[in-house]
């Protein structure tokens, strides 16, 4: 599937341009303290992705642009995506439970390597099948 196309499709079936603007919203630089009191807790998201895939997933959309902080800094944009996803993120941990994420620097730069395509095709693919299978649902209602 080509680049463009997986673009679309995930745009289309998750509608990330709302939560975008919520998270935006939320976080807006003139007034960061204060809304992330509202939202911050010691109760994290969960995740069912062991932490390659779930740094892979959200690398993918950060990498696309489908979710964003800061679109003219790639390297800040980078920085306070990591940052978002360990204050509010837990990952499958191998002994069946889940982890916090205390550093998700590495995995975010083995999603960028070469030397890593082969996993990230594999994870597409995985997401690509379960994206699938959810439209066969809906359009079956």
């Amino acid at each position: 599937m080509k680049s463009g196309k997986l673009i679309k499709y995930l745009n289309v079936i998750l509608k990330f341009d709302e939560r975008l603007r919520l998270v935006e919203h939320l976080i807006s630089v003139s007034d960061q303290e204060n809304k992330m009191q509202s939202i911050s807790s010691n109760e994290k998201c969960k995740s069912c992705y062991n932490k390659i895939d779930f740094a892979q997933l959200f690398y993918v959309l950060m990498d696309e642009g489908l979710l964003f902080f800061d679109t003219a800094d790639q390297k800040s944009n980078r920085s306070k995506f990591q940052f978002f996803l360990e204050n509010n993120f837990t990952y499958a941990s191998d002994e069946g439970g889940q982890s916090k994420i205390k550093s998700i620097s590495r995995q975010f730069s083995e999603c960028k390597g070469y030397t890593y395509k082969v996993k990230q095709i594999k994870f597409l693919d995985e997401f690509i099948a379960v994206m699938q299978e959810r439209k066969r649902r809906l359009e079956s209602w």
